[in-house]
């Protein structure tokens, strides 16, 4: 039986070609919601989604899936704890779209500027006004601060050096490279910069960030561009900065996005002067897209072909084991179930383990990492089964 594989979003027929190449029962689906996702996803083993939100039913209701790829950067549209539980395995494909969302940035930044959008359709409606739109201030050497320092922050900063913008960076680690300056806290920095651009991903720690005292910090008339999540910018400070200090945005991502292709669209953004809102089209390029569609590809051949599981991002982060027992022994059937059933004994738990063949195959060492010590009862026990050669136990 074939392996069957969904894809509920948009992906280029030349990579649909080389999935079916690799032997797989491919259903491409693009126009699939989320509440369609439950029926279509039933009976499928690997589901590919770009927007479209995998929700708990989806997960729950599934009887075969066992990998989710999100054809691009973040995983939110992923119910990763649903996933967790059923042992499903969530990837992504990040850095792959990086370039098309620095451009779109720039480009958003730029528009602001010269007022862009304006410009069109006030021709389209008939109206000269060359006086109004020749007020632009200009992007060179203006300082330009980057909150989140990824892939996509690094591509911003490339692009903007070469306009001649002085860059500020903020990230959870040191930032280094030729023209950044690094910066610790919001305050010191949001008062003399002219543009933010946001480019972190939704956590706890970053839902609401922008806040009204984050505004309150920001110079009257910057420009504010976010192309990352809407979660990280509270939406009705946002519109009172707007108001009272003339802050200019840019947004590709907005509270109530709608999550159909086309369709009707309400937002409180609508109306707002100097409020530029793309469709959420940050990472679509064809470039982009077929560097995604490329990466998917590949961590589906891998897993098939290998079990490994690319940029696999709900494997647990637990602390570093803190002890590793390592066991020489000859390699046959049966031994290291043996000594699995006399670590049992005392419910410890191996964390990692890795066993190497000799050349030859006749030996093979075995390395195992615990949280805790084996005692010396079980040691004993471990070093009198008869195919074991040596074995050390240290802290590490």
């Amino acid at each position: 039986m074939k392996i069957k594989v969904l894809i509920a979003d948009k992906f280029p027929d030349k990579y649909i070609k080389k999935l079916e190449n690799l032997d797989l029962e491919v259903i491409y689906s693009p126009k699939l919601g989320e509440n369609d996702l439950p029926e279509a996803a039933e009976n499928v083993d690997i589901l590919v989604v770009r927007s479209t939100n995998v929700n708990e039913e989806t997960i729950n209701r599934s009887k075969q899936l066992s990998l989710i790829i999100r054809a691009g950067a973040g995983v939110n549209n992923i119910k990763i704890a649903a996933a967790n539980k059923k042992g499903i395995y969530v990837a992504n494909c990040p850095g792959k779209n990086s370039i098309a969302v620095a451009e779109l940035a720039i480009g958003l930044m730029v528009s602001l500027d010269r007022r862009i959008p304006d410009n069109v359709a006030d021709f389209s409606a008939g109206k000269w006004n060359k006086g109004e739109y020749s007020k632009a201030e200009g992007i060179y050497g203006k300082n330009l601060g980057i909150i989140g320092y990824g892939n996509i922050g690094k591509e911003v900063a490339a692009r903007a050096l070469a306009f001649g913008m002085n860059i500020y960076v903020k990230d959870v680690s040191r930032v280094e490279g030729v023209g950044i300056k690094d910066f610790s806290e919001m305050d010191q920095i949001l008062p003399i910069l002219d543009v933010v651009t946001i480019h972190l991903p939704l956590t706890p720690q970053t839902r609401g960030l922008f806040n009204a005292d984050m505004f309150k910090m920001m110079k009257p008339g910057a420009i504010l561009i976010n192309t990352s999540r809407a979660e990280v910018i509270d939406e009705d400070a946002l519109i009172e900065a707007v108001k009272t200090k003339n802050i200019r945005v840019g947004l590709d991502v907005f509270v109530g996005e709608p999550e159909d292709k086309s369709g009707p669209v309400s937002s409180k953004l609508q109306g707002l002067p100097n409020v530029y809102v793309t469709h959420h089209i940050g990472a679509s390029t064809e470039q982009a897209q077929d560097a995604v569609a490329e990466e998917t590809v590949k961590i589906i051949n891998d897993y098939i072909e290998s079990g490994v599981i690319a940029h696999w991002v709900n494997r647990a982060k637990r602390e570093e084991p803190h002890f590793q027992l390592a066991i020489k022994h000859y390699d046959k059937p049966g031994v290291l179930a043996s000594v699995f059933a006399v670590l049992k004994q005392e419910d410890l738990n191996v964390e990692e383990v890795e066993n190497v063949i000799f050349d030859g195959g006749l030996v093979a060492l075995c390395t195992m990492k615990l949280h805790k010590p084996v005692n010396t009862a079980l040691l004993q026990q471990v070093r009198a089964i008869p195919e074991v050669m040596t074995i050390s136990h240290v802290e590490i």
